[in-house]
């Protein structure tokens, strides 16, 4: 019989070359598989509601899992089950039964991923932050952040992704702010979407606004899709080790 479970995990990213499986590269969505497929002694069908990259981290990545099986692991046991088998960087947080129809991509209306931005050297979580060592002024990059909400052209902020060589740079972004805690400077953003490393070079470019290397001004025409030649976005990527997926939603 068909049956299929919807999982929300969490893992540390630093080891994996991102959640998609790959040839002869260790992922998130494989090393889920191979214990899935132990405990079940079965094939599986595995989708997430999203790639995140090799570094990239999340907090509650949702997948759907789907096998053909005659007799049906209790939701727990089977938590229980994959946690047991799976390295301490993944982590089964829920295992709900899910209709068959269910799939963890198409069905997901909203997506938020938070990244950190340290203003301090930190000896504990320098995995998990970006160290920002020159001083940030946060009032600009918070207007620039302002601006993001809307429908926009993101080509500017975009990596072409050789999966999907038609995708529209068009992106609709719910929310999306920055503040400060302490020590850390946070960015936040909701949408849909988002394109293959939108967040980080969102990011990039946001540095360097508080940097006062670029004005918001030059970033609301970049917001616009007018790619500045000069203006080398895509080696102002931030780094993979801040970058967190927050929370994916669906209509349930």
């Amino acid at each position: 019989m068909l049956r299929t479970w919807k999982l929300t995990l969490e893992y540390d990213g630093t080891q994996f070359s991102g959640w998609q499986e790959q040839k002869n590269a260790r992922t998130v969505a494989g090393d889920i598989r191979q214990a899935a497929e132990d405990f079940l002694q079965s094939e599986v069908e595995l989708h997430g509601s999203g790639r995140t990259d090799a570094g990239v981290h999340a907090l509650a990545q949702v997948a759907h899992l789907r096998a053909n099986i005659k007799n049906s692991p209790r939701p727990e046991e089977f938590r229980r089950a994959l946690n047991a088998a799976l390295p301490g960087s993944i982590a089964v947080l829920k295992v709900d039964v899910a209709d068959n129809r269910f799939h963890a991509r198409h069905n997901a209306i909203r997506r938020s991923y938070i990244y950190q931005i340290s203003t301090r050297k930190r000896a504990f979580e320098k995995r998990y932050v970006w160290w920002v060592k020159e001083t940030l002024d946060l009032e600009p990059m918070q207007r620039a952040a302002g601006m993001l909400a809307g429908r926009h052209d993101f080509v500017c902020f975009r990596a072409p992704d050789p999966s999907k060589p038609e995708e529209s740079t068009i992106v609709v972004v719910d929310a999306a702010s920055v503040h400060a805690e302490g020590d850390m400077i946070l960015f936040r953003i909701e949408a849909s979407h988002f394109l293959w490393r939108m967040v980080r070079r969102i990011v990039g470019v946001l540095v360097r606004i508080g940097k006062r290397e670029l004005s918001v001004a030059e970033f609301e025409r970049l917001l616009g899709g007018n790619c500045d030649t000069k203006l080398d976005v895509a080696s102002w990527t931030a780094p993979a080790a801040g970058l967190f997926l927050e929370q994916v939603t669906y209509n349930e």
